[in-house]
């Protein structure tokens, strides 16, 4: 009998000792597969958004937190550069388009995306090659591109009885009338500097010097950036400089949203991303394609802006993939559409159908159209700041087209 209970109180010890282990197993998987990621991004405006779709993509994945943590848009690369240098980089993170990804991709930090599933069957070539290396390698999945475009007060012209212009000769006189009927015709201040060049200039040059394929020609110095075409593109920013705001020189980025939210001026060169500023204006607003000199076709800058990828350092590659994986599928791609801000267009090739009216607005400007990337970006990104200044130089008058233009050449000479 003591046996008996002797060999039944070890049997239920052992019994204690399983559930015991089975219990401590259960715990240890479910904090296994509890992860958390941290994204970095420079849109920090965008915070409200991000979080909408790491929550939708929670739904998919409970046991993976993604965080979204963006920094200050002019610290990003620098404080990035900084985390990664330092091993305290995010597990995933936006990628800036063409040269500045690629040197961190170059520079270890990156991962290498190519094997990420659907993301050669769901994007064109085009939409790939801006986050590509000359070898092919991806390192990164295109997330949203940004568009280029005249913000134009809808009441205004309705009253005046004014036409949208088809030509820049029709441009620059529409400008002319509007300053004649008492109005600021353009918004556009250089206080900031960025936005004259990134959004003005760049918005409108491939309309004098080509798309694409011309933009290589000047990459490889087939052609040169003081021909004829491109210091005609100087010129185009001289001649609209007594059409921008008085004391346009002391006039901010946020002072021309100002400008035409408040109908102080009548039109407003500028991006996609902002069309959600208006979204409450007190007029009706539209939008049309800057136009090209009489005899060219009109190009339109769409801009490939941002792409996501992870950190070839990061604890957890396989969920940083499996995220990936997801925006670049059709669905992923489809819900990032609807929580994405106004003005950021997805790159996926599925189709994907916008709410709201500008943004459709936006992409209807691109049918039948040519369009391509800022004409610096690929290639010429070094020029961006000595091209910035030689614009509003232009726009002071303290340097005539032709010297911008041979100054554009000089540099990109020791580029090529």
């Amino acid at each position: 009998m003591k046996r008996t209970l002797k060999a039944a109180g070890i049997f239920v010890l052992v019994l204690a000792g399983l559930s015991s282990c089975t219990k401590s197993k259960g715990q240890d998987n479910a904090q296994a597969e509890a992860v958390n990621l941290v994204m970095g991004s420079w849109r920090a405006d965008d915070t409200a958004q991000m979080n909408s779709l790491l929550a939708e993509y929670k739904q998919l994945k409970p046991g993976v937190t993604i965080q979204f943590r963006p920094t200050n848009p002019p610290d990003y690369n620098a404080t990035l550069r900084l985390q990664l240098d330092g091993g305290t980089g995010p597990d995933l993170m936006y990628a800036r388009s063409y040269a500045p990804g690629r040197e961190l991709f170059n520079a270890g930090y990156f991962a290498d995306c190519s094997d990420i599933p659907g993301v050669t069957q769901h994007f064109s070539a085009a939409n790939l090659a801006p986050w590509q290396t000359p070898e092919g390698k991806l390192f990164a999945v295109p997330f949203a591109a940004v568009s280029h475009a005249v913000y134009y007060n809808k009441t205004i012209f309705q009253k005046e009885g004014l036409a949208i212009p088809q030509t820049w000769e029709d441009f620059l006189g529409l400008c002319e009338t509007l300053a004649a009927k008492g109005y600021t015709p353009l918004a556009n201040g250089v206080a900031d500097e960025w936005d004259i060049l990134e959004v003005f200039y760049l918005g409108m040059l491939p309309n004098f010097v080509g798309g694409g394929a011309d933009r290589a020609a000047y990459e490889s110095g087939a052609k040169k950036l003081n021909d004829s075409n491109f210091v005609a593109s100087f010129q185009a920013m001289a001649d609209v400089a007594k059409y921008l705001p008085k004391g346009f020189e002391s006039v901010t980025y946020n002072d021309s949203q100002a400008l035409f939210n408040t109908e102080q001026a009548a039109l407003f060169m500028d991006g996609s991303w902002t069309a959600g500023v208006y979204k409450d204006a007190s007029f009706e607003w539209g939008l049309f394609a800057m136009p090209a000199p009489r005899g060219r076709p009109t190009i339109i800058t769409f801009h490939p802006d941002m792409a996501i990828t992870y950190n070839k350092a990061t604890k957890y590659p396989k969920e940083c993939q499996e995220f990936l994986a997801w925006l670049a599928s059709p669905e992923g791609a489809g819900i990032a559409s609807k929580v994405l801000p106004v003005g950021f267009f997805p790159m996926i090739n599925a189709s994907i159908t916008l709410e709201d009216p500008h943004a459709n607005e936006f992409l209807a400007l691109n049918q039948g159209k040519d369009t391509d990337a800022r004409f610096v970006w690929p290639k010429f990104l070094d020029l961006y700041a000595p091209m910035n200044q030689a614009v509003i130089k232009v726009l002071k008058g303290e340097q005539t087209p032709q010297q911008a233009a041979n100054d554009m050449e000089t540099i990109a000479a020791g580029i090529r």
